[in-house]
Parts: C-alpha cells; structure tokens; sequence
C-alpha cells in the first residue's frame, strides 16, 4: 500500500514540476522572490491592505515578460509546481477550521443566509456586469463563478463552456480587490467582528483574502476557510441552475 502511495505522488509531482533547466529555474525564482518581496514591503507599511504581494508579483512578474517577450506559455510550464500547490494550500486552511469548530458550529444558521446571499449576489452580478458592457456570452459564463477559488472556478467554466483562462483571470483579480478594500470596508461600515471579516474574504475574495485574514486573526481563518469550501459547492450548484432557467 505504502510502495503505491509514494508511486501515486512521484507520478503527480512528475506531471506537475516542468524539466529543471535553466529558463524554468529563472522565472520560478523570479515569481518567489517577486512575491516575498511584496510581502516585506507589506510588513513595512503595516501590514497596509492595498500594499497586495499578489499585485506586487503579478506586476513585476508581467513587466519581465513584456521586457523579455517571454511567451505565457514558456512561463506557465516553468511555474506549473507553484499551480499545482493551490490546492493543497487551500485545503491547508481546513487546520484553523478544526480548531475553531465550535465556533463555527454556533455561527452556522446566519453563515448560510450570509452564504447563499453572497454567492448569488457574486453569480449574478458578474453575468449582469457583462451584458451590460455588451461583453459575449463566453464571457459572461467564464464570469458567473469568478468569487470562487480559481481551481473550481476553472472546474466549474469547463463545464459550462466558458474559457478557463479568462476565469482564472477574472478570480485572481477579484482575489486581490477584496484583499485590498475588503477588511477597510468593513470596519467603515462598523463591522469589526473576524468571524464577518473571514466569512466575507472566503465567499467574496477565495484564497487571495482569505490568506490575509489568518495572518490576523485564526477565527477569521476558520471563517474563510469554510466561507471558500461552502461557496465553491453552492456556486458548483448555482451556476448551471441560473444558466437553465435565465433566458439566453
């Protein structure tokens, strides 16, 4: 069992980690360090919301390929593990879930009205932002699961006919502007309590706000972790139903 086990991840790594030569080594350092770098200029302005290390990186990142005329392509392969490792860093937050499930147990009949209002909202507003812009109707599905966390909004756009790419694209981005104006807005609004803010970071910002919350408080983490794994079923569930019975 054991010797099948170790050959069943040796086989996952194998697909997930591109040839070590010289070009993959670069930009997979390239993005690490751009990322830590942000998070540094992060601690030194206080852990300042809008000061992202996601944007910092994507930033930095996509002015190297414009410089170098490096094709996506060329630079996906070279980061294909730090993809691959989405998924374990999303089941990750499970661990503050655990240890705060008590909490989240007493919580549990106002997180699902909070839930289902939040994913609806997400769905709905993104189909109708689309049309209203006169974008395509490929576009307004990659569009409909873009506050889920980016593997199952991909997941969910395959199977609707949207394009992947563009969903991802629309999730990290989504990602990074509730990190930035989330918490803030929030506490404008007078709500200070963790268990709102991570709830809100999982449904509204997936991974990207979520992790911003557990470097602050383990029962907002909780939160988010359960906020991410409940809005990408409800949204899994959302999405095709919407799509059946709106017109067009």
């Amino acid at each position: 069992m054991a010797d099948r086990f170790f050959a069943f991840i040796h086989n996952v790594y194998a697909q997930a980690i591109p040839s070590p030569d010289t070009e993959t080594l670069f930009w997979l350092c390239a993005t690490i360090v751009a990322f830590v770098v942000g998070m540094r200029i992060q601690i030194r302005l206080k852990r300042a919301p809008w000061a992202n290390p996601v944007l910092f990186a994507i930033v930095v990142v996509s002015t190297a390929l414009f410089i170098t005329k490096t094709p996506y392509d060329v630079y996906f392969r070279s980061v294909r593990i730090i993809h691959f490792l989405l998924g374990p860093a999303t089941v990750a937050l499970a661990i503050p879930l655990a240890d705060s499930i008590r909490q989240v147990t007493r919580s549990l009949p106002a997180m699902v009205l909070a839930l289902l209002a939040g994913s609806v909202t997400s769905v709905v507003s993104g189909v109708l932002l689309v049309v209203a812009f006169g974008g395509s109707h490929e576009v307004a599905l990659s569009m409909a699961p873009k506050a889920v966390t980016t593997p199952i909004a991909i997941a969910i756009t395959q199977q609707i006919g949207g394009t992947p790419a563009l969903t991802a694209a629309f999730a990290i981005l989504g990602g990074i502007i509730a990190a930035m104006i989330g918490e803030t807005t929030l506490r404008r609004l007078g709500i200070h309590d963790w268990r709102a803010h991570g709830l809100a970071a999982g449904i509204a910002g997936s991974g990207i706000a979520a992790a911003q919350v557990a470097q602050r408080d383990p029962v907002g983490a909780a939160f988010a972790a359960l906020g991410i794994g409940l809005n990408g079923l409800v949204t899994a569930i959302i999405v095709p139903l919407l799509l059946y019975i709106l017109p067009g």
